[in-house]
């Protein structure tokens, strides 16, 4: 027995390895584990007794990946890409010795398999796994910027084909046991019961202990290399897919594309060293990083609430208030019916709310056609939702959440009749993505448990809650915000208040740069497509047209109103008055923008656009744009940080990209500004200042970073200083 591992040998001759990892709730690779198990396989290998080795788990799960912590630390550390390739070899040496050791290996897949879990599973003979609707498999590599580094992208492409392997591989596809054992990746599924006596069974047969690829005369399923016509169509086909997909940003869809492309015309051990090459060059790339650090470890923490306060008891809201029933108001409505709320959806008229109540018949209804759901569970649900024009209802309700039209006098009005209802223990929650939540708060009686929970659009697809802060709002307020954000299952990030929070203040950013590119004669066609190579996920007309352009003029003359000669407009908010005011282009919901939207046809920008806003002779070039586009939105990030507006780089990384679609292969905003550079940031911002003007100009605490060279994230070689 090891200190990860149980190791037990039956009468019968059988090792069997249990994987068991003290402290954890999953099994995950660490050096603990590989050490442990190379120490295993040798002496099983060596050990006369030893017949076969059933590897199988302790826990739940069967085996899920690397440790992502770990990972995340390795780019910036300061280690050579030799002593990294040697490193990365370690598991896969073990792999292939368990494979070519001449003794067979059957491996018991008790519940999720994923990334090294499966590498494990395809370096053994024979591989059964559990009839159970949570266990999954795949490699799930791409997801972090990576690809399966322990002979994953050479033995899945051997065992079902290139074309099967390659849709898992680069889309990070899991798959369930039945699935799996169709493809032909797993032998066998059985009952939870009948799992480890099914892969003794085979063991104590006549197992086949080669693997394979490891005989004489193999061919990949499907054939390979570059004379086979239907390998060739297959990495055309994929080739021009993952370049429409990625833009060119993710290096790992590329690279499993060519580790399967080279592995699969040459033998086993060379086409793993093709492998680890690969996978150690994406490891020196810190798009790896960026993407583990803020979609997977930071967005988990956020998940799990580490921004909540401790020592406050945790609420279980069973009633929510909903004021409003448009778009906003309706899908919060249908997630926390879903979430198991009783919801009263109030609206001026009961006819408006019963509308309001139709998107959760329409979402149900098409979940239950798709067998999603069944129509039992879709009743139940729409039986939470009740309508009402009468706020009396309200009462009994243990969070109140306010989308009602943007307007603080409207918002003061309801949130004086909600709380002449409702109990004093109820916090009331504004919707708002513009107006300051303490001003907002200034009509409430209880301004403590006042909170701005910003959703986006559509509700039951964004995933991201912005959290926002009013002055006078308490600890015990944000602690129960979390909890009812955690309960409809979305991510929270905590901001201070300010006019647009984060979220929109920055997002207005992209918009505005797009415009403001058009007025300096940039073809339009050029800023949209820009747009997309940078990858965000639309270019900025036409997500402008998707939230309107008549929003955005009606935000710009309340602020103005509000700051009066303080006020610093956009500097392109004369494109977007001009659109909106003098050529009635609101946007899509009104038929016309930045696009054309033709009945039962396909959107297309414009034409109109030239003669109002004329393209220059000289183009810029699309890397010109890119850059405005990117470097816009992150510097504004900054001066939110610089604010206190957002509190946590996290926080920061993980709103830009779930919010509005910053770039994942950035990691976020911060980390973008990390990835270039503090210093090189800066020097490029005073570039484009010259060059666009002064909303390019770095703050202050870029200035103070670039010189003293302090990141917003510490150096992996700083932080490892830290934990020393």
């Amino acid at each position: 027995m090891t200190d990860t591992i149980q190791y037990q040998v039956d009468g019968e001759g059988i090792a069997t390895f249990t994987i068991d990892l003290p402290g954890r709730s999953m099994n995950v690779l660490t050096d603990q584990l590989l050490k442990d198990l190379e120490q295993l396989v040798d002496q099983s290998l060596a050990d006369d007794s030893v017949k076969g080795v059933l590897i199988t788990s302790g826990k739940d799960a069967f085996l899920a990946g690397a440790d992502l912590t770990w990972l995340v630390q390795v780019y910036g550390s300061g280690i050579s890409a030799e002593d990294l390739y040697k490193r990365n070899r370690t598991y896969t040496d073990i792999l292939r010795k368990m494979e070519t050791g001449g003794k067979p290996f059957a491996c018991a897949i008790n519940g999720t398999c994923l990334g090294g879990g499966l590498e494990l599973a395809l370096g053994c003979h024979y591989r059964v796994v559990v009839d159970h609707p949570k266990a999954v498999l795949g490699l799930p590599e791409v997801q972090v910027g990576l690809l399966p580094g322990a002979g994953g992208t050479q033995r899945l492409p051997r065992l079902i084909g290139i074309q099967p392997a390659l849709e898992l591989i680069t889309q990070g596809k899991h798959v369930k046991p039945g699935k799996a054992l169709e493809l032909g990746f797993v032998d066998a599924v059985v009952p939870a019961d009948q799992l480890i006596s099914a892969a003794r069974d085979w063991l104590l047969g006549e197992p086949d202990a080669e693997q394979p690829w490891d005989k004489k005369g193999f061919k990949v399923p499907g054939g390979a290399g570059a004379f086979h016509p239907k390998a060739v169509q297959t990495f055309m086909a994929g080739s021009a897919m993952i370049a429409e997909k990625t833009r060119h940003n993710y290096p790992a869809p590329i690279a499993i594309m060519s580790c399967v492309y080279e592995g699969t015309i040459l033998p086993m051990d060379k086409a793993l060293q093709i492998e680890s090459k690969y996978f150690t060059s994406l490891m020196m790339d810190p798009v790896y990083r960026n993407m583990t650090r803020t979609l997977f470890i930071n967005k988990g923490a956020a998940d799990k609430l580490v921004r909540r306060p401790k020592d406050v008891e945790r609420l279980d809201v069973k009633k929510l208030g909903m004021l409003g029933a448009g778009m906003m108001g309706a899908g919060i409505a249908f997630v926390s019916a879903r979430a198991g709320m009783d919801v009263v959806l109030l609206d001026t008229s009961k006819e408006a709310a019963e509308k309001g109540k139709d998107y959760s018949r329409g979402l149900l209804k098409k979940a239950a056609e798709r067998g999603r759901m069944s129509p039992e569970k879709a009743e139940q649900i729409l039986s939470r939702i009740h309508t009402t024009d009468d706020y009396a209802d309200l009462e009994g309700a243990d969070l109140i959440i306010e989308a009602v039209f943007e307007s603080r006098e409207i918002k003061a009005d309801v949130t004086a009749k909600t709380e002449a209802v409702i109990p004093e223990s109820s916090i009331f929650a504004s919707n708002t993505s513009t107006l300051p939540i303490s001003g907002l708060a200034e009509a409430s009686k209880r301004p403590d448990q006042f909170i701005g929970l910003h959703f986006f659009s559509p509700v039951d697809k964004m995933p991201l809650v912005e959290i926002i802060m009013g002055e006078k709002t308490s600890q015990e307020t944000l602690a129960k915000s979390l909890d009812y954000v955690q309960k409809i299952r979305k991510t929270p990030i905590v901001v201070n208040d300010s006019r647009g929070f984060y979220t929109s203040r920055c997002f207005s950013t992209y918009v505005n740069e797009g415009q403001a590119l058009l007025k300096d004669g940039v073809h339009p066609a050029l800023i949209e497509n820009a747009g997309l190579l940078a990858g965000m996920p639309v270019g900025p007309f036409a997500v402008q047209d998707e939230v309107t352009l008549d929003l955005g003029v009606k935000v710009y003359k309340q602020t103005k109103l509000d700051l009066g000669d303080d006020y610093q407009p956009p500097s392109a908010i004369d494109v977007m008055l001009k659109m909106n005011d003098d050529l009635e282009r609101k946007g899509k919901r009104f038929g016309a923008g930045f696009y054309e939207y033709p009945e039962g046809g396909k959107k297309y920008l414009w034409p109109g656009l030239a003669e109002h806003f004329p393209p220059a002779a000289e183009q810029p070039d699309v890397e010109e744009v890119k850059t405005r586009l990117l470097y816009i939105q992150a510097l504004e990030t900054a001066r939110c940080f610089e604010e206190g507006v957002i509190v946590e780089p996290a926080d920061a990384d993980i709103g830009s990209i779930f919010g509005w679609g910053f770039p994942p292969w950035t990691g976020g905003t911060l980390s973008f500004i990390d990835t270039v550079g503090v210093r090189e940031f800066v020097a490029e911002c005073d570039r484009l200042a010259a060059a666009y003007g002064p909303r390019f100009e770095p703050t202050p605490g870029l200035r103070a970073r670039a010189e003293s060279g302090e990141a917003f994230y510490p150096r992996a070689d700083q932080a490892q200083d830290r934990a020393a």
